[in-house]
């Protein structure tokens, strides 16, 4: 029976059914680095099937050997960094340790930073040019924040979709923060615990009808974590007080908000992508740079000389002071980690200025408008090439440290932003994080395939030395699972031209045509709380129409959906050419 006369109930059942072997996974490596074809393909290959996993962590490709040939490099790279972020290699090191001795690493080099900046007459690093560009930059900084306003950091609070130190799992939601959220520092209390209640007169009835006048629930600090980063290493966050939280994401949107009247817009990433392509092909414009832990290198005494008082004296009492590691407490010599609410924001807005005040030193200030030429999206960093040099020395002086492996002055390789280029060609790499397991998984994957074969031909047609790999893909799935979607879907069925898709025209006077897809849907819990009021009014992302319901996190299930689309939103791959 064809796909298009099963009922979904039908392709439901034959998708909670489907199971893949872990060794079909062995097979899809085998094929996609069969289809680049290289001598560094063959070497990743013998590498994972001899269960060299360690070697195989420990290949990179320089891009300086290739003699501007970006087609080569593009084999090899890619080729490289397929299995460099796969959770199921079997290698001998332990990745949270390395994550935890890296931690330990970068507090210490705060440490350091935190004496010099203390002591600034003894700093050996305290002179020349880098003593103009930190008045450069404190300037600069200033005239971008200006002053703020308390309606400002109370109307602009809202939370992220993270965990925090009392509302962890499934519970995780605006609903249960709003409910049961009421972690806070010692600091933070006796800055919000005289006006909260005014601020928020329904919350705070909420909270103290549930647990009484004194509702909040005091915080040493933050939990130290880990979480999967690469095959080498986890990556090492903090987990907040919620109520922390709360007021760090509304100074994170007040600094966003004036960043984006400078120019500066950190909702896209695109600015970035498109100037490292430019970079790539006339090197001798720009450079791309990359840090190494710069969320774990924002020193409190960096972040004390750098902003106004006033808003030092905010995001000082925003933050913690204190991180607890297992048992093992930690007094921070950082300001703030990856988990914080402003971190990203902070880190964007310091880099910015200092290379800022870099390309304003060198004199590169004439030609094209700065705002064309320094760009700035977490610590990816993008600045005229004559000023790299200068910068990353400055950098070093702030107390981060410049990742040489990802940072591009010279040569025609440019990263930032998930961007990969060579000399104008596109060498964004694909990553098998994990073994394709179920349907979905191998949607993933067969997607990722077949838009590397669409960028290897300039977005015009697709390389058919990837058809194999994604043919096999295809078979591997039951005939009644092959759905094919349009490529604004995701990875709800195979991605595909309009042809193979076939999809049924909509009837009735309705325009467009329906395609069946294969989506995951949140479990939802329902309440009649008034914190599921506060939850509507406060996080856009809540859906109004769940009858009172709101998301439990990480709890899905399956549905097959049939959708309408207008045919000229259906993203044409072309033909698959040599």
């Amino acid at each position: 029976m064809s796909t298009t006369r099963r009922r979904n109930s039908d392709l439901l059942q034959e998708a909670r059914a489907f199971r893949a072997h872990r060794k079909d996974t062995d097979g899809d490596i085998h094929r996609i680095l069969s289809s680049l074809d290289t001598p560094r393909a063959l070497t990743v290959w013998l590498l994972y099937s001899s269960g060299e996993h360690d070697q195989l962590t420990q290949l990179d490709v320089n891009p300086n050997h290739y003699l501007r040939n970006g087609f080569r490099f593009r084999h090899d790279y890619v080729a490289t960094n397929l299995l460099s972020k796969a959770s199921f290699l079997k290698t001998s090191f332990d990745r949270k340790a390395v994550a935890i001795a890296k931690f330990k690493e970068f507090e210490q080099r705060c440490h350091d930073t935190n004496i010099r900046f203390k002591n600034p007459s003894s700093d050996p690093l305290n002179n020349g040019s880098n003593v103009w560009l930190l008045n450069a930059t404190k300037r600069k900084i200033a005239e971008i924040l200006g002053e703020y306003s308390g309606e400002e950091l109370v109307d602009g609070a809202n939370w992220g979709p993270g965990v925090s130190t009392l509302i962890k799992g499934e519970e995780v939601s605006a609903f249960n923060k709003f409910h049961a959220e009421r972690g806070i520092t010692r600091d933070l209390y006796s800055l919000v615990a005289p006006w909260f209640k005014e601020a928020y007169p329904a919350w705070h009835r909420n909270l103290s009808h549930l647990y009484g006048e004194n509702y909040f629930v005091e915080q040493v600090g933050n939990a130290i974590i880990t979480v999967p980063k690469s095959s080498k290493t986890d990556r090492v966050i903090a987990v907040e007080p919620g109520i922390n939280l709360w007021f760090q994401k509304s100074v994170g949107s007040m600094i966003r908000r004036r960043l984006r009247r400078v120019g500066m817009e950190l909702s896209t990433q695109e600015v970035n992508q498109k100037l490292s392509a430019q970079g790539s092909k006339y090197p001798w414009d720009l450079a791309t740079v990359d840090f190494s832990s710069a969320s774990d290198s924002i020193s409190s005494e960096v972040v004390r000389e750098l902003l106004p008082p006033r808003w030092f004296q905010l995001l000082d009492l925003l933050r913690c002071r204190i991180g607890k590691l297992g048992d093992e407490i930690v007094r921070w010599n950082k300001f703030s980690s990856m988990g914080n609410g402003f971190t990203f924001e902070l880190e964007s807005l310091i880099f910015y200025c200092a290379a800022l005040a870099c390309v304003e030193y060198q004199g590169l200030k004439d030609g094209a408008p700065l705002p064309k030429t320094v760009s700035v999206h977490g610590d990816d960093v993008i600045l005229p090439s004559p000023a790299f040099d200068l910068f990353s020395q400055f950098s070093e002086f702030l107390g981060f440290k410049v990742n040489p492996k990802k940072s591009f002055s010279e040569g025609y390789f440019r990263e930032s932003c998930g961007a990969h280029w060579y000399d104008g060609v596109d060498c964004k790499p694909i990553f098998l994080k994990e073994r394709s397991r179920n349907v979905e998984a191998i949607y993933k994957l067969a997607n990722s395939i077949r838009n590397l074969a669409h960028r290897y031909h300039f977005m015009r047609s697709c390389d058919s030395r990837f058809r194999d790999a994604w043919t096999h893909l295809l078979l591997r799935v039951p005939e009644p699972l092959r759905l094919f979607v349009p490529r604004e879907a995701g990875d709800v069925g195979f991605v595909g031209n309009f042809d193979e898709a076939c999809p049924t025209r909509a009837r009735y006077g309705i325009e467009g045509y329906y395609y069946r897809a294969l989506t995951t849907t949140g479990v939802s819990r329902e309440s009649e709380e008034p914190a599921m009021l506060l939850a509507r009014l406060w996080v856009p992302s809540v859906d109004i129409e769940g009858n009172n319901s709101y998301p439990l996190r990480g709890r899905t299930r399956r549905t097959v959906t049939t959708n309408r689309t207008p045919v000229r939103q259906w993203y044409d791959y072309g033909p698959w050419w040599d």
